[in-house]
């Protein structure tokens, strides 16, 4: 049986603080509110644009999808007190990187998704893209593995303008005028090829780039334009300034290029 993993009480006062100031300071337009399942866990997977994207990403969920959103969120964010206390309150799942607390917050997701019937929100990417055009990058395979050991549909979101709103990298936000925030949500990502099939490194990798890939078509629709053919990766672009600067300074070093 579904547990409920929120106040009622304190999900009505956060909505109607939240829900006003969005409509102040942004102009939805939203579609695929039908993929949303009404009840029962599903994975929503987004990319990742902004540090605003979280709000615009719930009001879509609460509003077009009626379903309450649940994040799982950076267990620094969690030590603020008046977040610390509303994300508890509303069911929000805090996440501790790089230590075993990694695994108790992906068995709470879990619990959320199988035991009470959430809708939790993931963003594969992990972080805010890196991509120079703002395209989804190269995403961790987590969000792959709890969906095929759960068995929840994954649904793909992808958006668009809350960069204008507040950019990655600032904390200087830009209200007026209204920003135009576009949102689509796909139908769920087919992952029935690897069903049954032990959770090898190679097999979350194809699963989660089937995701990413459902993801970027959405936004490649939504901006109209076409996405790059193979996802910016962070790590091989550190690796490539890495060489580059390894080879300037071995120019240097000899004299060429003088």
């Amino acid at each position: 049986m579904a547990q409920q993993r929120e106040s009622r009480w304190v999900k009505v006062v956060v909505a109607s603080i939240v829900r006003p100031i969005l409509r102040a300071v942004t102009r939805p337009e939203w579609r695929g509110q039908e993929n949303v399942p009404r009840e029962g866990g599903v994975i929503i997977a987004a990319n990742h644009l902004s540090m605003s994207d979280p709000l615009t990403i719930a009001h879509f969920l609460y509003v077009g999808g009626r379903r309450w959103p649940t994040f799982t969120m950076k267990e620094a964010v969690m030590r603020i007190p008046v977040v610390r206390s509303v994300a508890k309150s509303t069911g929000q799942i805090p996440v501790k990187r790089g230590s075993t607390d990694a695994v108790k917050a992906l068995q709470e997701a879990e619990n959320a998704l199988v035991r009470d019937g959430s809708s939790v929100i993931f963003y594969p990417e992990g972080t805010c893209t890196r991509d120079p055009d703002l395209w989804p990058m190269v995403a961790k395979t987590g969000v792959a593995r709890l969906a095929l050991s759960t068995g929840v549909p994954v649904v793909p979101l992808a958006h668009w303008g809350e960069q204008h709103l507040l950019p990655y990298g600032t904390t200087k936000l830009r209200p007026f005028p209204r920003k135009k925030v576009q949102m689509v949500a796909g139908p769920p990502v087919d992952l029935s090829a690897y069903e049954g099939k032990p959770l090898t490194a190679t097999l979350l990798k194809e699963a989660t780039t089937d995701i990413m890939r459902a993801i970027t078509d959405l936004q490649a629709g939504i901006r109209g334009e076409e996405p790059p053919a193979v996802p910016y990766d962070p790590k091989q672009a550190r690796r490539a300034t890495l060489q580059e600067g390894a080879e300037e300074g071995t120019a240097e070093g000899t004299g060429e290029g003088a």
